[in-house]
């Protein structure tokens, strides 16, 4: 069962932490089979090769990331691996130029020209659609956890939001994203589709945006739950993750039932937003709020059989404690930020993009040009240091 990735970048001016709409020059050097263009020019996609081994599809990861940094540094610029760039702007202004990115941006207007988040995407291998379709329900419960795991969007326009994932909640107010319903089959998921297209509410089924579906255009099943990585060993984590619960799920699809009842998943998926790995999350077995690492231990330990059936068990439990040990994305963010500047906070995310642990010598904070927007803006939780 072969796994591949899609991850987003944020494209930054060093200086300012900004977003800048530089997507063309820097996919300009780059190759396109590989990189491609996004919503918003301050974005850019990459597409792994299709993987076997985790270990094979860390060192893609890897190997895609040093060619994105070199493209972006070789411009003045460096890429970030997050939910959202902690000194996002409220909106873009710059979307890509191409019909329907601009049909989007006319026809969604405030909540397309405020998609400045990145996510992180995977692929499983899947036998038909068929299949695809009737193993969502056994996978979805799960989701959440794997959310909390990915975890990298705290802060927004300069704001602690006060959650882990704020991207969650931008991502959520298009019409199609959040929790996927039951369907009997490919074709009932088809229908459904087309009904949505025919009454105009997207314009084409890659506008299905949601936590989990069979891919357009590949015989895959894909993950869209996750917040984008600073590091690539946790996007490595979440695919060994969702292939065993695509296993596990394949194994018992005789036995498994689904009772149609999934409202309860938009909660767990709020609650797992909020909290990320630091606080509770909704048990998927007994509904219950429970502790985050309890939750991702019984998650483990329910897909041992499945990660050892691919080899993967030694390192995802590895990258899993040290997950839990270390804390989610957002929690290191929170802690840079508290400690020294919201700068500082892009300046980490920028080292683990690159595979770095501490960020390089930057220039004095005082000397470094912070973003007018966020003068005077620092609420509750925001480092007061941006506003003096």
């Amino acid at each position: 069962m072969r796994i591949g990735v899609e991850e987003e970048f944020h494209i930054l001016e060093v200086e300012s932490g900004l977003l800048v709409p530089r997507a063309g020059a820097v996919l300009r050097r780059l190759p396109r089979c590989t990189f491609t263009t996004e919503l918003h020019q301050s974005t850019v996609e990459s597409n792994s090769g299709v993987h076997t081994s985790l270990a094979g599809l860390y060192a893609d990861l890897a190997g895609t990331r040093r060619r994105l940094d070199a493209a972006a540094s070789s411009l003045g610029l460096a890429v970030v691996a997050a939910g959202t760039a902690p000194l996002a702007p409220a909106v873009s202004g710059h979307p890509t130029s191409d019909a329907r990115y601009r049909h989007m941006v006319e026809e969604y207007r405030q909540v397309a020209d405020e998609q400045l988040i990145c996510g992180a995407q995977v692929h499983v291998d899947i036998p038909d659609r068929d299949t695809a379709v009737g193993v969502m329900c056994t996978v979805s419960p799960w989701l959440p956890v794997l959310l909390a795991l990915s975890a990298s969007s705290p802060f927004w326009q300069g704001i602690d939001t006060g959650y882990a994932s704020w991207r969650t909640l931008l991502w959520q107010r298009w019409p199609t994203a959040g929790p996927v319903g039951c369907f009997a089959d490919a074709a009932d998921y088809d229908a459904a589709v087309d009904d949505m297209v025919r009454a105009g509410v997207i314009s084409d089924p890659g506008m299905i945006y949601y936590d989990l579906r069979p891919s357009a255009h590949l015989p895959t099943l894909e993950l869209r739950i996750c917040d984008a990585c600073p590091r690539a060993e946790n996007v490595v984590l979440l695919a060994g993750l969702f292939r065993a619960l695509v296993t596990e799920a394949l194994r018992a699809a005789g036995a498994a039932v689904c009772d149609g009842h999934h409202e309860w998943l938009r909660g767990a998926s709020w609650r797992a937003a909020r909290s990320g790995l630091e606080g509770a999350l909704v048990d998927p077995v007994t509904h219950r709020e429970t502790p985050a690492a309890d939750v991702v231990r019984g998650m483990l330990a329910r897909l041992r059989p499945a990660l050892e059936a691919h080899g993967d068990w030694e390192t995802v439990s590895d990258l899993t404690e040290a997950a839990l040990a270390e804390g989610s994305a957002a929690e290191r963010m929170r802690r840079t930020a508290r400690e020294e500047d919201l700068l500082a906070c892009t300046d980490l995310l920028i080292a683990e993009t690159r595979g770095e642990r501490r960020p390089r010598r930057q220039a004095p904070v005082a000397r470094r040009r912070v973003p007018r927007f966020v003068a005077g803006t620092a609420g509750s939780g925001a480092p007061e240091v941006l506003g003096s």
